[in-house]
């Protein structure tokens, strides 16, 4: 077993080891999307500002974050201002917007969705906009681009920090992985700064200033955030245009995508219009305001609640990115954020005072050959340095029958609480049905014989699967997909498709 002196030991000497399409971009140098450390100061003065702000002003007809323009004179508002045309029987309070609206069938159906099936969840996005919608704005701006942008990340989460789409895409601007680390957000087994509002909202920013330079259209930076700006630019190479209403009418872009611009601009229209639409009683979240204190790495964030006499939930709410239950081991420090009036109490009770996570689970192992990687798989920690680090060993190493490993879950903590959720969520079925698709034809290219010179070809009638159309012509499902794999890779078959099958 790992005594508390080693562990602490551990924890020190990791400490001091760890360091702080057809369409192109034009670029002649790769930019650097490194989300620095003054970068995020400002954005917390600027969260401090936007709450002050937000507490002093009082209007009820928009979402506060989201532009102000003045209707007689929108040409001295900062950035490009855009009119809804059409809409004029509406007699709305804002008719001015930053990024371009239109009023047409498409939009008009989300604006009904919003009025009646969904309008429950645009009371719960507004109510959750009056927290996070004033620094989102902030940043926005601060960066050149549209405030009203902000219905983009309403759109893709309704202003929810752990939001998590089927896809893995998480955070309030709904970042995937790869993308997210593309534009310097941190992910690992402790932290994902695609939680963090801020954070990921000037990351955001750098994407969706990209992607517009790229398409020079803001409906196509929208899609591109959506839909990938390769996807875009093959799009526009397809059907020769770059208006997005035209993209739309095709069949290649996803319904996701053709319906993701529409969205926003319905969540726009209302969200600047709250009163006209008779949203004018929603109680908003007052405004995201904190102060930070410096900790140490691998901290109990529980004794540090417990030292504050906050509550742990509390500590939790303000650092979205912080996955576990102690701050990530892994750096010299952490700036983590605590209620307004709390940084004093903490210079006076525990500036300098160590509160490591010290009460750990312990697992004693059961086989004669085991790893400390089979530990790792059997707790489904994908990151195999975890339990090397809790227990200062090799992930390869060999461990005795009887043998005490270190867990990093808190004792008396079931390791299925929602703070491990990320360890065991099962894939939607649809994921799992396209991977097992994927899967079959990986073999059948294997094994299948491919037929050089087809003669006889099958059409495929409605209902019909690979597995039925082999039964019925007589031929192995492997050899059926290995002599049609140029349209199977591509696609499931549908009615209609010739399938060579002699």
């Amino acid at each position: 077993m790992t005594s508390k002196k080693n562990l602490f030991a551990i924890l020190l000497s990791l400490s001091l080891l760890s360091s702080c399409s057809g369409l192109k971009v034009k670029e002649t140098k790769k930019p650097d999307n490194k989300i620095t450390q003054a970068e995020i100061s400002a954005a917390r003065a600027q969260a401090l500002e936007a709450a002050k702000i937000a507490e002093s002003q009082d209007d009820p007809s928009r979402i506060i974050g989201s532009s102000k323009i003045h209707a007689d004179q929108p040409s001295n508002h900062t950035t490009k201002t855009y009119f809804l045309y059409g809409a004029e029987h509406l007699n709305l309070e804002n008719y001015y917007f930053d990024i371009p609206v239109v009023y047409n069938a498409a939009v008009k159906k989300w604006i009904n969705y919003f009025l009646n099936r969904g309008r429950g969840f645009f009371e719960r996005y507004s109510a959750r906009a009056g927290r996070y919608a004033p620094i989102l704005g902030n940043i926005l701006e601060e960066h050149g681009l549209p405030r009203d942008l902000i219905f983009l990340a309403m759109a893709e989460s309704g202003f929810q920090n752990k939001a998590k789409s089927w896809a893995k895409a998480v955070g309030p601007w709904q970042f995937m992985p790869f993308t997210g680390k593309r534009f310097g957000l941190h992910i690992d087994w402790y932290i994902d700064e695609r939680r963090d509002p801020i954070k990921a909202s000037i990351a955001a920013s750098k994407y969706l200033k990209i992607l517009h330079d790229e398409f020079g259209s803001w409906e196509l930076a929208a899609a591109g955030y959506n839909a990938g700006e390769n996807k875009i630019g093959r799009a526009i190479k397809r059907y020769k245009t770059e208006n997005f209403w035209r993209l739309r009418r095709g069949r290649y872009l996803r319904s996701e995508t053709k319906n993701y611009v529409p969205k926003i601009m319905a969540l726009a229209i209302i969200g600047k219009n709250l009163k006209s639409f008779g949203f004018d009683g929603i109680d908003f979240h007052e405004p995201l305001d904190f102060e930070e204190i410096t900790i140490g790495p691998a901290t109990d964030l529980y004794k540090v609640a417990q030292e504050l006499d906050v509550d742990f939930d509390e500590i939790q709410r303000l650092n979205p990115e912080v996955l576990r239950w102690f701050s990530p081991p892994n750096v010299e420090k952490y700036m983590l954020r605590v209620p307004v009036g709390r940084k004093v109490a903490w210079q006076n009770c525990c500036a300098g005072k160590e509160l490591l996570a010290d009460n750990f689970q312990k697992y004693k192992v059961r086989g004669s050959r085991s790893k400390l990687s089979d530990v790792s798989r059997k707790f489904k920690i994908k990151d195999k340095t975890v339990l090397s680090w809790l227990n200062g060993m090799d992930k390869n190493q060999r461990l005795k029958r009887g043998q005490v490993v270190v867990l990093p879950f808190k004792e008396g903590q079931n390791i299925k609480a929602n703070m491990y959720s990320d360890l065991y969520e099962r894939p939607r079925r649809s994921v799992v049905r396209r991977r097992k698709y994927r899967s079959r034809i990986k073999r059948a290219l294997r094994r299948g014989k491919k037929i050089t010179n087809p003669r006889v070809y099958y059409t495929v009638k409605k209902g019909d699967s690979l597995w039925t159309v082999s039964r019925k012509n007589g031929i192995s499902l492997d050899t059926l997909i290995a002599s049609n794999y140029k349209l199977i890779k591509r696609r499931r078959i549908r009615a209609g498709d010739k399938l060579a099958v002699r």
